[in-house]
């Protein structure tokens, strides 16, 4: 469920957590992450949920390098790397043979090192995610598994070199891992496999310092959201039931993202944050 792209110039406003329209010296939060550097990767549109933690990210002083999926994402992605004066811009599509390893090589080369990365992809193929999880091909399902969970475990092997003591691995998970949502699928499975693989990657990577996380939204409007049938009940049901009858934006996400990424949470790893206004809650 590659995220959507949209030829829209303008963010949103949210009434929640604005984002800058332009990055710049103006637009800093703080200096929390000031001197760390990191990855970024599932950016295709300013709606993306990655989008939002690389703004966020910059706003609190780091530096950042986005991945776009191929030549015909780029022109979508290219701008917003440019208006929040993302540091690097590399090609990568999880799907490719080397392609994860030529990022990390590249970002060897001009950096040597890495204090976060964020992975925000994931993807179905249409006829078996519409369909009943007893009705999916295996071919579909592998598909699933290799770009939505086994690609973040590519990005931690090819990570471990160059992530210093401190880092973290941050990924995007969904309230469907957890719960039978009515829709959801065969992403279900897939995002719970992924949530696994966060606390044993924690296991893997704890002796390095490095800690890794697993943030789970509520529904939001990407493409990966698009792609999951009568996603509009979703949001409503979402509406009805957060204590604050109301959504999260892709702002509160990305500050989330900031907070694990920084020092403040030094003592936690292996966890699943949910940012959903508390619907996770609610019976």
């Amino acid at each position: 469920m590659h995220e959507v792209t949209d030829t829209s110039s303008s963010i949103p406003p949210s009434a929640h957590d604005p984002l800058p329209k332009v990055w710049d010296e103006n637009a800093r939060i703080g200096e929390m992450l000031k001197g760390r550097r990191g990855l970024i990767i599932g950016v295709a549109n300013e709606h993306s949920i990655a989008f939002g933690c690389a703004a966020k990210l910059r706003g609190f002083g780091a530096e950042v390098a986005l991945t776009y999926l191929n030549e015909k994402a780029k022109p979508y992605v290219q701008p917003l790397a440019e208006r929040i004066q993302a540091d690097v811009l590399l090609p990568l599509d999880v799907c490719e043979p080397g392609g994860v390893q030529a990022v990390f090589e590249s970002l060897r080369e001009r950096w040597g090192y890495l204090d976060f990365i964020v992975h925000s992809i994931a993807f179905a193929p249409k006829h078996d995610l519409h369909g009943r999880i007893v009705d999916c091909s295996r071919e579909g399902f592998l598909q699933a598994m290799q770009i939505s969970c086994h690609s973040f475990i590519e990005v931690a092997h090819h990570a471990q070199s160059l992530m210093r003591p401190g880092g973290a691995l941050v990924t995007m998970s969904y309230y469907g891992a957890d719960k039978v949502v009515q829709n959801y699928n065969m992403m279900g499975p897939v995002k719970a496999a992924l949530e696994s693989t966060v606390r044993y990657l924690a296991a893997d990577l704890g002796e390095s310092r490095v800690r890794v996380y697993a943030v789970s939204p509520g529904p939001l409007k990407t493409r990966a959201a698009s792609g999951i049938d009568h996603f509009d009940e979703l949001v409503r049901m979402a509406l009805e039931r957060t204590p604050e009858r109301r959504l999260v934006d892709i702002a509160e996400v990305g500050r989330v993202v900031a907070f694990l990424v920084g020092g403040g949470a030094s003592g936690m790893t292996g966890d699943v944050i949910y940012v959903d206004a508390g619907l996770h809650h609610m019976a």
